[in-house]
């Protein structure tokens, strides 16, 4: 019966466009367009009364859990002598915000969530969206399956895992070092803590030498400061890279 859906989204469905544009990105002709759809309709373009059901908030949910341990599994194949530590520190470096909007650019989801989203498009939306269709492809094929397409579509084709071993994204620890090289004192200051989407949210400043330099904000209030203060080091020129937009 899915062969037949399948074979039926890709010649007749009213929805072959999207079936035969996520042929080549997915591996197969999915049999349930209609969650695909989802996993690229952003909750900031879907209107307050049918929230729960019009955006892809729930499949970023399912797909970040199912991402998160098929990476860890991943790892700890590849690093058979690694220690907990690093392991997690490469978990965090390839599953992190900012690493997966990159993944969503070169996989090109703009252009998916163009179709589906009539507002602006902001990166954060492309980590959003690597989520959302990690969890399609779960409900769709399975955990095996799903590991399979993680690995060979997503880890191979757009993650240099070799290159991240030597990447330190650290920047609390960077900007430490930096100040502490030039004769100057950081601390972190909590600007704001007030409930978003029913959770709490930080807002947090890096100061140094008792100046305000940047502020972020996050769930997380250890994120908040690292964002703050990547920030902080790009605005100095420590950092070239532009730092990503506050996520959520």
């Amino acid at each position: 019966m899915s062969a037949l859906f399948k074979l039926y989204n890709y010649y007749f469905s009213k929805d072959k466009d999207l079936a035969r544009r996520l042929y080549p990105l997915l591996g197969f002709v999915p049999a349930n367009l209609a969650i695909f759809k989802l996993a690229f309709a952003h909750k900031s373009t879907q209107s307050e009364k049918s929230y729960a059901l019009q955006n892809n908030e729930r499949l970023e949910y399912l797909g970040d859990a199912v991402l998160g341990t098929i990476v860890a599994e991943y790892l700890f194949k590849k690093y058979p002598n690694a220690n907990e530590g690093f392991l997690t520190k490469m978990r965090s470096k390839i599953v992190k915000r900012k690493s997966l909007n990159k993944v969503g650019e070169k996989m090109g989801l703009d252009l998916f969530l163009a179709e589906y989203n009539p507002t602006r498009l902001s990166r954060s939306m492309m980590g959003n969206a690597v989520e959302a269709l990690v969890g399609a492809v779960y409900l769709e094929l399975g955990y095996e399956h799903t590991q399979r397409f993680v690995i060979r579509k997503i880890l191979r084709n757009y993650v240099d895992v070799h290159e991240l071993e030597n990447y330190d994204d650290n920047y609390k620890s960077q900007l430490l070092e930096w100040c502490q090289k030039n004769g100057q004192t950081v601390n972190y200051k909590l600007i704001a803590r007030y409930k978003f989407d029913k959770r709490d949210r930080f807002k947090v400043a890096v100061m140094i030498d008792g100046n305000k330099v940047a502020m972020a904000e996050d769930f997380n209030k250890k994120s908040a400061e690292q964002l703050a203060s990547e920030k902080a080091m790009q605005l100095l020129g420590i950092l070239t890279e532009e730092p990503d937009e506050d996520e959520e």
